[in-house]
């Protein structure tokens, strides 16, 4: 298969849609030889910072010599994205061939009579394939959905993070947080110590099913702790306690915001306990792949004028943590925003979490099918500016313009916005709308 073949593929796959369970990813994995047991992994979920923390955990290990790869979704850009090799992103031919592998025992386990996979459970065999066959010693692998029933959780991990927990997927994983919490725990297994940095009720619920799987249970808060130590704009500095480990002064981050140093925390940690057994872990390691860790679009400042900051947050709880990130590093500037989230989101939620009424809004259609009208965004908006644009592209020239200069723009509301934005914002061209 060629990249374009594959991209073809996918959109075929699309028709199965999110259907949560295991037994389709776990014959299509017997069938494979099990590629997920050729190494060591790290499984992280969260409702948000879930890929902050796992880009984290993954530059520590690089940081350690450790060959690592690290499983995403969704993409900004490329499917490639997805799967890291050694810090960088596998090539498109490697995915392809890796897809095409993956292709071949779908159609074995079709031609049993069996289920066809979703495309994230066919995504993340391939994921599993293409370390097996990078030989990574470890794999940072990120949940897609929930946790218990999603694709990933075929994996017996050497440790569990669960970086917080809030309303989302109430479709598929509940309507309260205590429902949505047993989802996310349910990655937790017996005996495998586990990380979160959740809170409350959510707490509670990752509490109770640790201590039925014997697994121990490391609790912001309660078991380590760690605070803001000031930021320049560009960097921000924590400190970081850990009762078992002491009082490990200030680590350098380049992912700025208060919610990333929880995300930073939750990482540490992680590392802390892993490397009880992974001798090459130590925390002047623990900082120098902290202060290497990067994650595209997420509250990336990129150069230039207007000020222009790119964000995924796609949930109140994400969108607040934005507003209050935006008004630490640049307080009291009026924002320009780029708007546009998904039809299935909570699109008041996540606007009114943002925007004030000292602020303007253009919103556009991301690209996705799912997209909310941009109308539907504005509705009801309490703005200074409120108008909307044909596209991705229109949008952001609309921001620029209206910010001027010495303004500050925000394009946030999904992930599927973030990706063509950013890509615009750089090089002046919008990729492909997204299969």
């Amino acid at each position: 298969m060629t990249y374009d073949e594959t991209l073809e593929y996918f959109a075929t796959l699309g028709k199965f849609g999110i259907n949560p369970g295991l037994a389709r990813i776990e014959r299509l994995l017997d069938l494979m030889g099990h590629p997920e047991r050729r190494y060591r992994t790290i499984h992280v979920t969260g409702t948000n910072g879930k890929g902050s923390t796992a880009a984290m955990l993954t530059a520590v290990l690089g940081a350690a010599g450790i060959r690592a790869g690290l499983y995403t979704s969704p993409h900004l850009e490329d499917y490639t994205e997805r799967f890291v090799v050694a810090g960088e992103p596998v090539g498109r031919a490697a995915l392809a061939a890796a897809i095409a592998h993956t292709r071949g025992f779908v159609d074995a386990m079709t031609a049993e009579g069996r289920e066809h996979p979703t495309e994230f459970e066919v995504l993340t065999a391939a994921a599993f394939h293409l370390f097996a066959q990078a030989k990574v010693e470890y794999a940072v692998i990120e949940v897609g959905l929930g946790g218990l029933l999603d694709s990933t959780n075929v994996i017996t991990p050497a440790v569990a993070v669960i970086t917080n927990v809030t309303l989302e997927h109430t479709d598929r994983c509940g309507a309260t947080v205590a429902a949505i919490a047993a989802h996310k725990a349910g990655i937790i297994k017996a005996g495998v110590p586990a990380v979160t940095a959740a809170r409350g009720e959510a707490l509670d619920v990752i509490r109770r099913e640790a201590g039925a799987k014997g697994a121990p249970l490391y609790v912001l808060g309660r078991d380590f702790y760690a605070e803001a130590a000031g930021h320049d704009g560009l960097r921000q500095q924590l400190a970081f306690v850990s009762r078992r480990h002491g009082d490990l002064g200030r680590f350098s981050l380049s992912l700025l915001g208060r919610h990333q140093v929880e995300n930073a925390a939750a990482a540490i940690m992680a590392a802390l306990v892993l490397a009880e057994e992974e001798k090459r872990l130590s925390p002047s390691v623990i900082g120098n792949g902290l202060a290497a860790a990067r994650w595209p679009g997420r509250f990336e400042v990129l150069p230039g004028r207007p000020t222009l900051v790119i964000d995924g947050a796609h949930n109140p709880a994400g969108a607040a943590v934005l507003r209050a990130t935006l008004d630490e590093v640049f307080p009291g500037r009026p924002v320009v925003f780029v708007l546009g989230i998904l039809a299935d989101k909570d699109v008041a939620g996540v606007r009114d979490a943002l925007v004030r009424a000292g602020d303007s809004v253009v919103a556009v259609r991301p690209q996705s099918e799912r997209a909310a009208d941009p109308g539907l965004v504005l509705s009801g908006l309490d703005a200074a500016r409120a108008e909307t644009a044909a596209t991705v592209a229109a949008g952001i020239d609309r921001a620029v313009a209206v910010a001027g200069p010495d303004g500050l723009v925000c394009v946030a509301g999904s992930l599927y916005l973030v990706g063509p934005a950013r890509c615009y914002a750089i090089s002046g061209q919008t990729p492909p709308v997204k299969l």
